[in-house]
Order: structure tokens, then C-alpha cells, then sequence
């Protein structure tokens, strides 16, 4: 397998501090899987975001979403660019869909744009909107291809950002539930497999802790980084709101519409493994609050009612309680586990102060220092399926998310580009090691999706980075090339 043999350990402060550390890796050689090793029943598919697949963004009446305003804004993308066209799926999800099929995956999971039923946020329903996705519904069904829908990945209208500042508000709890309940209705007959939310954890500190997504809220260092906001505070008020709203989704779900659709409800939560950086007591302990700080703080109340205790202990006040209603509410609200995993980290206890007085955010809270993204450590989905299954009672889980990207080097040729072995590599031992935790371990997952199918709009690194199976010619109409892993994942899903 590939292994990167120095890489840098980082602690933020505004901007970054490197601290030298080999990386993990693991040595699986090159073992050939097929997928008749897979249980029966496991799904294969690529996943998507609406705004950075999409484009068409003042099209058919979508309203604007704060990710709109955010890439337009000056320096918040690293290339200056924006999602106004992306890889205009929009209008060429039919030739996208017969690139899947000839892949020979039997899923898509791609996300609903709030904005494109409800340009407002609340209100008059776009039927425009609602007739793009029946199209896109019904011609992956029609093509063998399974949906998997988010509800909400990232892309909030801007009108609920300017009512009442959207998830910093308890009123999106209702407005997401009514955004949910009428996907529901339009969609439920044959959409299945429902994902609410993508990444709170993700919207939550990289949109108002740190700044570097939309919203763009934080307090670092007097507001000199952004304009408002408060990280001590606020990614754990979005975070509270987020749950919420998953919870009051699925009830609904639940108690009007699973009887008659039969389908499932689940989340999509990010989470890299961590490792400890020595063998020390404080690393190991300082591990452990770094998954809890990630994982568990969502996972966690939906599972148990309740945060981690070790957030209750550090967070002190600055955590929002539920209420006995809402705890009841929130436990059990999961069908299934989404897991969005690319990487290892190594922890080490924070022991300075210098950063929770510089930051007094999510990072100083864990008391966890980790390392920078993104390391090749394949198995650390092993080790996270595992851990999993201990601490939630191996619930079934999606892999919703995995992948790798390269560089969109303009010195990088399309011919070579293609040429893309260390993708084939990181799925190849990624799935290695996935299938290792389900045939040896007896971890309960039921699917894999690859991020991505297409290079993509990748947020506020832009066009930089290159996720795809297809190589996407920003230069020349968006026209889609098979790069090489295209091939392997083909003859891989028809191994038998």
C-alpha cells in the first residue's frame, strides 16, 4: 500500500502550527478482493452534493443558499472560484446516470437542494424544483440505480440565514421539518433510503467555529478573521439545533410515512479514526476525547440520549441540555449510521493553555491537538467500524463517504491525469480492510459509496482538488473522461 513516510502534525491557531510526526500506515500488501466477498445485498455506489455538482443556481426558481453568498465572497475560496455552473448536473444528470450504470454501481447518493423546493427557506413550494428531482428520481430507477437522498448537505437558503441566522435559531427546526416532511410526500414512493443532514459536525465548526465555510462566523482573535460570531458558543448551538431537526424529521417519518414508503432514516456524520501519538496515559485519554468530540457529539445523543460526558465536563455551560422530551426524542432516532471517513489522526494531549486562550473553540475543548488531513491510512476504517460496533451495539452503518483526491495541477496533462493508481490503491485496501471488519469482526455495514464520480466544486478549496472516477475538463464543456479507477471499480463489481 502506499505509504508516506514523514508528514506534519498541526495545532490551529488562526493559522497553522507544524509539528513533525511520521504518519500511521497500514501494510496490507496488494490483496485482490472481488466483490462476491461482500455480503449479499451490499451496495456499491458514488455519492454527490447538490451545489457542487449541480450548478444552474438562478435556474427554474432555486433561491439563493448561503454557499452562494460564502463563494462570493472575496477570499473565501482558494481559487476564486464558485459552484455558479459546477459540473452542471443539473442539466446532465441523464449522461452522468449511464456512467454509473456502466460502472455497474447500484446506488447513487446525491443531495436535495432545500433551496430548489423552497426558495425562501419556508413558504410557496417551487414546482419546478420538485419536477427536477422526480426526472432525476425516476431515470435512476429506470437505469437499475438506487436513490440514497440527503436532505441537506451544507446548502441553506439564505432568506432563513437572514430571517433568524438559520441553525444558530430553534426555528429551523421547524422549517427543516417541513422541508423534510414535503421530500417525503413528493419523493417517498420511491425514494428509500433517506440521509437528513450531512456532516453537522463539519457545517458546525468549519461554518462557526473556525470560519472557513459558510456561513463564515467565528470569533478568532476579535473577529479579525471574521466578521461575527462566537466559536466558544455557537458551533455547539448548531450543533444542539441539528439534532433536533434530524430527530423531529424522523419522528415524522415514523409516525406518517414509513408505514405506506417502508423506507429508512439515518445521518451522514464525518469521522476520521485517531490514533495516539505516544503510548502515554494523557494521549491515549486525549484520543479518546478527540472521537468524542467528533463522532460522539452527534452520534452520542441519537444513540443514548445525551452528549459524551466528557463534553458535558469540559463545555460546562456553553453545552446546550435537552430536555427530557428531546432526549426521548432523540434516542433511537437512526436507522442506519452514515459514516464520511478519508483519514487517520494522531492525537496528543494539549497541554498549553496558548490555545484555548487564542481560539476558546471546539479544538481548545477536546484538549486534543491532531494531525493535519489527509493521510492514506487504510486501516483506520477497520478500527472505526470496530469501535462502532463497541460503543453504539453495531447498528447498521453506510459507508457514505471515501475517497482521495489529487491536485488539478495545470502542468498535470489529461493523459496522465487518468494514469490514477493511487486512487485504485487507497479504494482497493480501503475496502480490504472494510471487508476485514465485517467477515472477521462481524461489524454490521451494509454499504460503500465513493466519493466522488466526477471531479468536482470542492467548497472553499474550489476547482483545486480532484475527487473524481471521471476526470472533468474544466476547460472544454465539462466534458467527463474515464480515468483509470473507472475501470477497476468496473471489473471489481462484476468479480465474482
Amino acid at each position: 500500500m502506499l505509504r508516506l513516510r514523514r508528514c506534519m502534525s498541526l495545532v490551529l491557531v488562526l493559522g497553522v502550527l507544524f509539528l513533525r510526526k511520521d504518519c500511521l500506515a497500514a501494510d496490507n500488501g496488494s490483496v485482490v478482493i472481488k466483490r462476491s466477498s461482500f455480503p449479499e445485498g451490499f451496495v456499491f455506489g458514488t455519492a454527490s452534493s447538490a451545489y457542487q455538482y449541480e450548478g444552474a443556481v438562478k435556474q427554474d426558481g432555486r433561491g439563493q443558499t448561503i454557499w452562494d453568498k460564502f463563494a462570493h465572497s472575496f477570499g473565501k475560496v482558494v481559487d476564486f472560484s464558485n459552484a455558479d455552473v459546477a459540473v452542471d448536473q443539473y442539466h446532465l444528470f441523464n449522461d452522468d446516470i449511464q456512467l454509473m450504470k456502466d460502472m455497474g454501481m447500484d446506488a447513487y447518493r446525491f443531495s436535495i437542494a432545500w433551496s430548489r423546493i423552497f426558495p425562501n427557506g419556508s413558504g410557496k413550494i417551487n414546482q419546478a424544483g420538485v419536477d427536477h428531482y422526480n426526472n432525476l428520481i425516476n431515470a435512476l430507477l429506470a437505469n437499475g440505480i438506487e436513490p440514497y437522498v440527503t436532505l441537506y448537505h451544507w446548502d441553506l437558503p439564505q432568506a432563513l440565514e437572514d430571517k433568524y441566522e438559520g441553525w444558530l435559531s430553534s426555528q429551523i427546526i421547524n422549517d427543516f421539518a417541513t422541508y423534510a416532511e414535503t421530500c417525503f410526500q413528493k419523493f417517498g414512493d420511491r425514494v428509500k433510503h433517506w440521509i437528513t443532514l450531512n456532516e453537522p459536525h463539519t457545517f458546525a465548526t468549519q461554518g462557526y467555529d473556525v470560519g472557513l465555510q459558510a456561513p463564515g462566523r467565528c470569533s478568532i482573535l476579535l473577529h479579525l478573521f471574521c466578521r461575527a460570531g462566537n466559536s466558544a458558543t455557537e458551533p455547539y448551538i448548531v450543533g444542539h439545533n441539528a439534532l433536533l431537526a434530524h430527530a423531529t424529521a424522523v419522528d415524522i417519518y415514523r409516525k406518517k410515512y414509513k408505514g405506506s414508503q417502508h423506507g429508512s432514516v439515518g445521518l451522514a456524520f464525518d469521522s476520521f479514526w485517531y490514533e495516539p501519538a505516544t503510548n502515554s496515559t494523557e494521549d491515549i485519554q486525549a484520543t479518546q476525547r478527540a472521537i468524542e468530540f467528533h463522532l460522539g457529539w452527534f452520534v452520542d445523543p441519537l444513540i443514548f440520549g445525551d452528549y459524551p460526558s466528557s463534553m458535558r465536563t469540559r463545555v460546562g455551560s456553553r453545552l446546550p441540555r435537552f430536555s427530557k422530551e428531546q432526549s426521548s426524542l432523540l434516542k433511537g432516532s437512526l436507522d442506519f449510521v452514515g459514516i464520511n471517513h478519508y483519514t487517520t489522526w494522531y492525537a496528543e494531549n494539549n497541554s498549553t493553555k496558548i490555545i484555548g486562550i487564542l481560539l476558546n473553540d471546539t479544538l481548545s475543548d477536546s484538549g486534543a491537538a491532531n494531525s493535519i488531513w489527509l493521510y492514506i491510512v487504510p486501516n483506520g476504517i477497520r478500527s472505526l467500524m470496530n469501535y462502532v460496533k463497541t460503543r453504539y451495539g453495531n447498528p447498521p452503518v453506510i459507508i457514505t463517504e471515501n475517497g482521495m483526491d489529487d491536485s488539478n495541477s495545470p502542468f498535470t496533462s489529461i493523459k496522465d491525469a487518468l494514469k490514477d493508481e493511487k486512487r485504485i490503491q487507497y479504494h482497493n485496501d480501503y475496502l480490504t480492510n472494510l471487508l476485514a471488519s465485517i467477515n472477521e469482526d462481524g461489524c454490521n455495514v451494509k454499504g460503500y459509496f465513493v466519493w466522488s464520480l466526477l471531479d468536482n466544486w470542492e467548497w472553499a478549496a474550489g476547482y483545486t482538488s480532484r475527487f473524481g472516477l471521471y476526470y472533468v475538463d474544466y476547460k472544454d464543456k465539462l466534458k467527463r473522461h474515464a480515468k483509470d479507477s473507472v475501470q477497476w471499480f468496473k471489473n471489481f463489481l462484476a468479480s465474482a
